[in-house]
């Protein structure tokens, strides 16, 4: 049975080799892994770190900190139109990360792991006096020339988003102790929504075929899509009434006294992993064909166009967002 201070190498041998069944892998037993593309597909990578009390709450659950983990790094290579296959993962354990939590925070990997098709590659464990901080490297298998850029945005070029914006900014408002005025079971999705994202893996593959430039949305709707602007060199234009919101956000909305203003928190809240893109006019039908198909929603919120930065409407009149996401200092 595991010490209530495990070392490093009794967390790896009990609870992290069994996850790393793949031969590149060599069993968690060497200081690397050996990785050979597919015929015909490229490597894309992504990696994010997270902290305690940063992006989630030292008392969250072990195994959804650990799915959250592995999901926010799935959203980028969904965005990116990949196939997930692999990851890397460094622990620095605190001091509350003892025995039957890190027993727990193994089995939500596992348990993502099976739904997502992947397998732990390599990485590292420490221990640390201060928080608990946690990094993913994702490896995923792309098509050669159809893994889409924030660049590649064109002038006419339409603007949609999967999915519901801004519950994850309420959902960290809920589990932080605040009062929303919903119904509990309101109140617990939105929790959900923060605590365990549902990254856009099944759209992958369209985002590949028709998406001129993605992201996916991790600082907020409004400041991951002034990225895509920025880097295409086109002005985005979007209409915030037509940002598509969640049963128990529109709830929220209803309530608020600035219909404009509560709008714009929810589209430059983050955390929901969401994926913003570009594409065409002409491929609309084709990639909502295939989104219907796929199970996923997606939403037409705007056009790119002409000119520089980021231009909001709300009624048809222009509105400033003043704040448009995240920011770490």
């Amino acid at each position: 049975m595991g010490s209530d201070r495990p070392d490093e190498f009794e967390t790896i041998s009990r609870l992290l080799r069994p996850l790393a069944g793949h031969p590149a892998a060599r069993g968690l037993l060497d200081d690397v892994a050996v990785l050979t593309p597919p015929p015909g597909r490229t490597l894309v990578l992504t990696h994010d770190t997270m902290v305690a009390g940063v992006h989630f709450w030292p008392d969250d659950p072990p195994d959804l900190i650990a799915r959250k983990l592995l999901r926010v790094n799935l959203s980028d290579l969904a965005a990116k139109g990949s196939e997930p296959f692999g990851y890397l993962m460094s622990c620095a354990w605190s001091d509350g990360c003892d025995w039957a939590w890190r027993q727990a925070f193994a089995r939500g990997l596992a348990e993502d792991q099976a739904r997502y098709g992947l397998v732990l590659l390599g990485g590292d464990t420490v221990r640390t006096p201060g928080p608990l901080t946690l990094g993913a490297t994702l490896i995923g298998w792309g098509d050669a020339g159809r893994t889409p850029a924030r660049a590649g945005a064109q002038a006419g070029d339409l603007i949609l988003v999967t999915g519901t914006i801004g519950d994850a900014g309420l959902g960290l408002r809920v589990t932080g102790g605040e009062d929303l005025e919903l119904d509990q079971a309101g109140a617990s999705w939105l929790a959900d929504r923060y605590r365990l994202p549902q990254p856009r893996t099944a759209l992958a593959p369209a985002i590949a075929r028709y998406a001129t430039a993605s992201a996916d949305v991790s600082d907020g709707l409004a400041a991951d899509l002034a990225h895509i602007s920025e880097a295409s060199g086109l002005r985005a234009r979007i209409e915030l009434d037509a940002v598509p919101l969640s049963a128990a956000a529109g709830r929220w909305l209803a309530a608020q006294a600035d219909a404009s203003d509560a709008r714009a928190v929810l589209a430059s809240s983050g955390d929901d992993y969401e994926i913003v893109f570009t594409l065409g006019p002409e491929a609309l039908d084709a990639l909502r064909s295939e989104a219907t198909r796929r199970g996923v929603a997606v939403t037409r919120i705007g056009v790119m166009e002409a000119g520089e930065g980021l231009a909001v409407t709300f009624g048809g009149r222009p509105l400033d967002l003043v704040r448009r996401g995240w920011r770490h200092r």
